[in-house]
């Protein structure tokens, strides 16, 4: 008869610690800070947070969901039919919140003038106004992110992890005097430490598997890379060990597990191996590691979100899509002119049909997202959206006007029981960071007041 297997248990190798996915020979934990955290929130499994941001607004009459006769705010079932630039959300509709009505009054001038795309940035996860500068004296508030880190500290490997698909930058002028600081980031550790991001999928892949010892340099990373061909040669002989200890379905589900990280280190590699077009990142070359293509690095810095969700090796996840400004063009739909210089359309068709594709796109990479979280299992009828709740958005509504309510914002997954396939609409103004509160609270951090909150927005 297989043996009970703790729920913590890990594949162990040199230099290399890879956690188990959900079998179903595991055993509960015994009762700890852990499982008490959890028992707060009143459900088994913890549930882990993700905010995803997207730069420049949308083209907001395509993307808002018309309200008809009856504004009062509420819930209902998502519409049948979507506008336009949420059509790509139809096969995730069940999985999928639209949330309508939400603002950021701090990322207005509030006297400051110009720079919209750098107050957005800089308000989305913090609520605050950030100091207009572009020197050293940058001041904004703590993100919401590192909040429910500081909730969760201890309880996994990891107490946040942020990724992003553009270079952070932590000085320079980016925006009508606005430091860098505020348009690369989104995560703030305190007011004047922003968290860096990682790009590099490479990068993001050793850290949750601790593939090398700390402080380890890049010649013997590349050293200890050529004597080994992967990360799992590390442990097979652990997972031939566990494996003997298995029933017949925790075997194929192992296996299946260790070949989906097996490729995701093998899509890094092909990275790794082919000449990469550095153009988007405005850069004559490439770090090693980075796709040149855009929607591969979306997916493979989504695919390791969720592994390190998965795994529970973290709680709490940025994911930066591109930094705030950003200029990139999207060849992928035929958009050759850069992101930001388009969103200021001032009417133009044909600017506005190209800003209406890239939006288009950017649906289509969340819900493809949504739809690999979905497939995810953790447990018995469980995926891991059944854990999860993923927050898409930004502070800028239409990106001609640079408004900042009515804000374009999306949440996915039913962590700590929240309801999905719905639209919410919220009193006019309603602060963003109110919808930040409910989240929390759903995520079982007992969470007061954030930023500029008013109340617990419905989630």
């Amino acid at each position: 008869m297989p043996r009970p297997i703790d729920r913590r248990a890990a594949l162990r190798g040199l230099g290399t610690a890879i956690a188990l996915p959900w079998l179903e020979g595991m055993t509960p934990t015994r009762f700890s800070r852990t499982a008490a955290a959890m028992a707060v929130g009143g459900s088994s499994t913890p549930t882990r947070v993700a905010f995803l941001f997207v730069p420049n607004g949308v083209h907001a009459p395509d993307w808002l969901i018309p309200a008809g006769d009856d504004t009062t705010p509420g819930a209902t079932v998502l519409p049948e039919t979507l506008p336009s630039l949420l059509e790509p959300l139809a096969r995730v509709r069940d999985h999928v919140t639209v949330h309508a009505g939400l603002a950021h009054g701090n990322a207005r001038a509030l006297g400051d003038g110009p720079g919209d795309h750098a107050r957005s940035a800089a308000c989305f996860l913090t609520g605050a106004h950030p100091r207009k500068t572009a020197g050293s004296d940058i001041h904004n508030g703590v993100s919401f992110d590192q909040v429910l880190a500081d909730h969760w500290r201890g309880q996994a490997r990891f107490d946040s992890l942020e990724l992003g698909c553009e270079p952070a930058m932590t000085a320079g002028n980016c925006d009508s005097g606005y430091s860098c600081a505020y348009s690369a980031n989104i995560a703030w550790r305190s007011p004047r430490t922003p968290v860096a991001k990682e790009t590099n999928p490479r990068a993001v892949f050793e850290r949750l598997f601790m593939a090398g010892p700390a402080g380890e340099s890049a010649e013997a990373r590349d050293r200890r890379l050529r004597r080994r061909r992967s990360i799992l040669d590390a442990v097979r002989s652990d997972a031939r060990r566990l494996s003997g200890d298995l029933g017949g379905r925790d075997r194929e589900k192992l296996e299946e597990y260790l070949d989906g990280v097996r490729g995701l280190e093998r899509r890094i590699e092909q990275v790794e191996g082919r000449a990469q077009d550095p153009t988007a990142w405005g850069l004559d070359e490439l770090p090693a590691g980075v796709p040149g293509d855009y929607r591969e690095h979306l997916e493979l810095m989504g695919d390791l979100m969720g592994l390190a969700f998965r795994l529970d090796l973290t709680r709490v996840c940025t994911f930066m899509w591109a930094n705030e400004g950003s200029n990139r063009a999207f060849p992928e739909v035929d958009v050759r002119e850069g992101h930001h210089h388009l969103s200021h359309h001032a009417g133009d068709e044909a600017k506005i049909e190209a800003i209406r594709r890239i939006n288009l796109w950017q649906a289509e990479r969340f819900a493809d997202l949504v739809a690999r979280f979905g497939a995810i299992e953790t447990g018995p009828d469980r995926t891991l959206l059944d854990e999860t709740l993923l927050c898409f958005g930004g502070a800028i509504s239409d990106g001609n006007r640079h408004n900042h309510d009515d804000l374009p914002v999306v949440v996915a997954g039913r962590g700590g029981g929240v309801e999905s396939g719905r639209l919410v609409r919220h009193a006019a103004g309603t602060p963003l960071c109110d919808l930040f509160v409910g989240m929390g609270r759903a995520a079982g951090a007992p969470i007061e007041r954030f930023g500029d909150s008013s109340g617990v927005a419905a989630l």
